[in-house]
C-alpha cells in the first residue's frame, strides 16, 4: 500500500474543493482510504503603494491583496489507482505537490 499525501493550493477556494470531490470521486469508487480535505491557513499577500510616485498632491495609497488557500488530503492504495488518480485533471489555477511515502 503506498500512501500520497497531496497538498493543493490556489486562488479560488472553489477550484480547490472541485479538484478535492474529484479525487474523493475517484478513491470512493476504487475503495481507497482518503483523508481529508484539511483545510490550512491561507496566506495573506498585502502590497500598499502610494499613488503618485513623484510626492506631490497629498498622501493617497493603494492597495492590493491576494489571498492563497491550501487544502491537504491524504489517499493510501495499490500504485495502480494512484496512477488513476495522479492523472485527473486539474485547472491551471490550482497548484499540486505530491509527495508519495
Amino acid at each position: 500500500m503506498t500512501k500520497v499525501r497531496i497538498k493543493l493550493s490556489g486562488e479560488k477556494p472553489e477550484a480547490l474543493d472541485n479538484v478535492v470531490g474529484q479525487i474523493k470521486n475517484l478513491a470512493d469508487t476504487l475503495s481507497m482510504t482518503f483523508i481529508g480535505p484539511v483545510r490550512l491557513p491561507r496566506r495573506k499577500l498585502e502590497i500598499s503603494t502610494r499613488r503618485t510616485p513623484c510626492g506631490d498632491g497629498t498622501d493617497t495609497y493603494e492597495h492590493w491583496e491576494k489571498r492563497v488557500f491550501k487544502r491537504l488530503v491524504d489517499v493510501e492504495g495499490d500504485e495502480k489507482y494512484i496512477k488513476q488518480i495522479l492523472r485527473i485533471k486539474v485547472p491551471t489555477n490550482v497548484f499540486v505537490k505530491i509527495s508519495l511515502s
